[in-house]
């Protein structure tokens, strides 16, 4: 690990990565020790979606990231207002083969 005298991590965000990558859809499944979260772009009217990333991590490092992801968007909330969710979850979800929950 790359540290500064200070003690700071040092992260490099290379450019291809830095432009992002579009996902509509998580799923996510785990075992005793791996939480795998696929990142998947649905589009309408095409029926195969795409795996666009693959997440693998720890459950310690899930938990962290679940932590991370309650407190941003409570930040969020606070400043731009409630995220409204719709009511009716959207059908035609790709059978994955043994995931275990989705997002």
């Amino acid at each position: 690990m790359d540290t500064t005298k200070d003690g700071q991590l040092q992260i490099e965000l290379k450019e291809e990565v830095a432009e992002g990558v579009y996902a509509n859809l998580a799923i996510i499944a785990h075992s005793s020790s791996e939480f795998v979260t696929d990142f998947v772009r649905m589009m309408p009217g095409v029926a195969k979606a795409q795996v666009k990333s693959r997440i693998i991590m720890t459950p310690e490092h899930a938990k962290r990231l679940l932590f991370a992801l309650q407190d941003n968007i409570l930040r969020y909330e606070s400043q731009f207002g409630e995220i409204k969710l719709p009511e009716q979850r959207p059908t035609g979800y790709p059978n994955m083969g043994g995931f275990k929950g989705e997002a």
